[in-house]
């Protein structure tokens, strides 16, 4: 799989038509569309040896993508896209579709900033038709689509949704199935399935009866059969859905197959090869015009075309950089490093579950991305990976709680925002003792707008009841979850993605006072910063530079943002002119809001600046990129709090 190494940039195209001659000449489908159906083989190949140089040096989610390639190649060689409609999931499997829809030439910039972004985006191109970040939309978004199309009176217009076995089982992806069933619509469904079960069929019957299914002739056989009946009044549009499950019976019958999506009267194609890319283009040439709901499950294999992807698919979901020619992944950092806050959290849980046997784990399929693991392999009988599922995850956890248990929750922030109305309904509005660790606090890097956890701190400080905290440090993570176990109501301690702080991380850990904050440098009566979370040590060295040169501001950091710590805003609203708020989040109803409230409910007129983030969507690039960019990065505090200094 590996390409000669070279110093020319791979946006060179006498480089890319040496070593990738068919996909050189592909800048659009269009251009792919020029290809014979022979050829397809090859140009999935290239595109898979393209993708393994760029991200060997450039890294992404690699595994899924190279999975996915003949499924894009396919598609894109039957449909007549942009017109037509491919609406990816979640878009971990898209990158061979970037490269396709005329972004080759700056694969390169992949999750850079001012580069592509490393998922679908309607803003970058029109053959992104709708944002893939978040797991389990496609079907929805794809059966709008559909609908649109009909009431628009473009019935030519295909619309196809690619979703994942992973996706499909969450809650979103069930109700758009359930309404595709029950509402007049053209959309197909393709399943990319790498380890579901759904049996493959078996014996010659079987194949038989997959191949007949898709076929022309069976298929203008069902339609004559469905009409000959209407037309002598047998059956009227309210006895469709008969004749289907009769059909899906019959089918059932000679293949010994049965599956949900028959029994929702979603008519079902396969299993088949997915990496057969020729069978491929003839089964969707087949079943692109039918009329109806339809699926076409399709069986791949993650990381296929690069052995060690193959051999290990979660290690090579996201493996970072990686010689391409032997597959070795470049070293991680010495152990001597900071942990990341993840492997904090996961090594502090399993800790506390060891001395309190009402500690339970949950977890919505992260378990390696939130360390929840750790807990999964130490105590297997009190943690549970819910999939693809936040809302059932927190009302699972609402009724551990209920019953006795203290649930930890580890959910990323962002993914925690499609749980919104379960944390308050079924955990805050009872009031039970669940706490919420939330991970990917702020901004994440180079998986952008979809994976910034930028808004916890302001979706759930609103919540009646809700304690919601933030450590600036290994120590004050480990002290808040020691505490949230003896919290008897809802609790969110927030961190962020990445290392912390402190290379000797395992303190011995204490009870913190609710709601209390600490100062941490004084000041000389001008300027008082307030910061919650890890972007206080951003504060903390803006502040330390500004003493260095004979300036004293005070710093405190707040710990809580709810409840807030009162005292010490009464402290710094007497003795500060200018009070800064420094967050890793949205400024509106975040820390800051939360100080202007308290100073304007207290009568104290006290100029207030909010650093953080502005109302805006932030897109890739790396987190000190970010931070600059918000103007939440150590250099812009200095600069910010001097100029107030010397401005007074």
């Amino acid at each position: 799989m590996s390409v000669e190494k070279t110093n020319l940039i791979m946006t060179e195209k006498p480089y890319i038509k040496e070593h990738f001659p068919l996909l050189a000449e592909i800048d659009s489908p269009a251009d792919l569309k020029k290809l014979t159906v022979e050829q397809l083989p090859q140009v999935c190949d290239e595109l898979r040896r393209f993708m393994v140089h760029e991200l060997s040096t450039n890294p992404g989610h690699f595994a899924s993508s190279m999975g996915a390639v003949e499924i894009v190649v396919a598609l894109h060689y039957v449909l007549n896209t942009p017109d037509d409609r491919i609406v990816w999931d979640v878009g971990h499997q898209a990158y061979a579709h970037k490269i396709l829809t005329g972004r080759r030439d700056r694969f390169s910039e992949n999750r850079k900033m001012g580069g592509l972004s490393g998922f679908p985006n309607p803003n970058e191109s029109e053959y992104d038709t709708f944002i893939a970040g978040h797991a389990s939309n496609s079907i929805s978004a794809a059966l709008g689509m559909s609908i649109a199309a009909e009431l628009e009176n473009n019935p030519d217009r295909k619309v196809v949704a690619v979703i994942g076995d992973a996706s499909i089982g969450g809650g979103l992806a069930f109700e758009g199935i359930n309404n595709a069933a029950n509402n007049p619509n053209n959309l197909l469904i393709i399943l990319n399935d790498n380890d579901m079960s759904i049996d493959r069929p078996t014996g010659a019957l079987g194949r038989y009866m997959t191949d007949m299914t898709t076929s022309k002739r069976y298929n203008n056989f069902r339609y004559k059969s469905y009409h000959f009946l209407r037309r002598h009044g047998v059956i009227g549009d309210s006895g469709k859905g008969i004749v289907l499950r009769f059909n899906n019976a019959m089918k059932s019958l000679f293949t010994g197959q049965q599956n949900i999506f028959e029994g929702l009267n979603i008519r079902y194609f396969g299993p088949f090869d997915g990496h057969d890319v020729k069978r491929l283009v003839k089964v969707l040439s087949e079943v692109k015009d039918m009329t109806g709901p339809k699926l076409v499950h399709l069986h791949t294999v993650k990381g296929k075309g690069y052995a060690p992807a193959e051999a290990d698919p979660t290690t090579w979901h996201a493996p970072g950089k990686f010689n391409e020619e032997t597959g070795e992944r470049a070293k991680a950092r010495p152990e001597y490093d900071p942990l990341k806050y993840q492997d904090v959290f996961g090594k502090t849980l399993v800790e506390l579950a060891q001395k309190n046997d009402r500690i339970v784990g949950i977890t919505a399929a992260m378990p390696g991305g939130t360390s929840m693991s750790l807990m999964l392999n130490a105590f297997p009988q009190r943690t549970f990976d819910v999939g693809i599922s936040e809302g059932h995850a927190v009302t699972f956890a609402g009724g551990l709680a209920k019953d006795g248990m203290h649930p930890f929750v580890a959910i990323y922030s962002s993914f925690l925002q499609r749980a919104y109305d379960e944390i308050i309904h079924d955990v805050a509005i009872a009031h039970l003792p669940v706490t919420f660790c939330i991970d990917r606090g702020g901004l994440v890097g180079e998986d952008g707008v979809t994976h910034h956890g930028l808004f916890d701190l302001a979706y759930l400080r609103c919540i009646p009841g809700m304690i919601v905290a933030a450590p600036s440090n290994e120590h004050d993570l480990r002290d808040l979850m020691y505490t949230a176990q003896n919290v008897d109501g809802p609790m969110a301690i927030r961190y962020p993605r990445g290392r912390g702080v402190l290379v000797d991380w395992q303190n011995e850990m204490r009870e913190l006072p609710i709601g209390k904050g600490r100062r941490l440098t004084e000041g000389d009566g001008t300027v008082a910063v307030l910061s919650v979370g890890h972007i206080g040590n951003n504060a903390a060295s803006a502040v330390k530079r500004l003493q260095d040169e004979g300036i004293c501001v005070a710093h405190y950091d707040m710990i809580f943002v709810k409840p807030i710590d009162e005292d010490i805003l009464q402290e710094v609203a007497e003795r500060y002119r200018h009070i800064v708020t420094i967050e890793d989040g949205t400024i509106v109803g975040g820390l800051g809001s939360a100080v202007l409230e308290w100073l304007s409910a207290n009568d104290k007129h006290v100029d207030v600046e909010r650093l953080g983030i502005h109302d805006e969507f932030i897109d890739q690039g790396t987190v000190k990129q970010q931070q600059q960019h918000c103007g939440i990065d150590a250099d812009s505090i200095y600069t910010r709090l001097k100029q107030l200094i010397t401005d007074n």
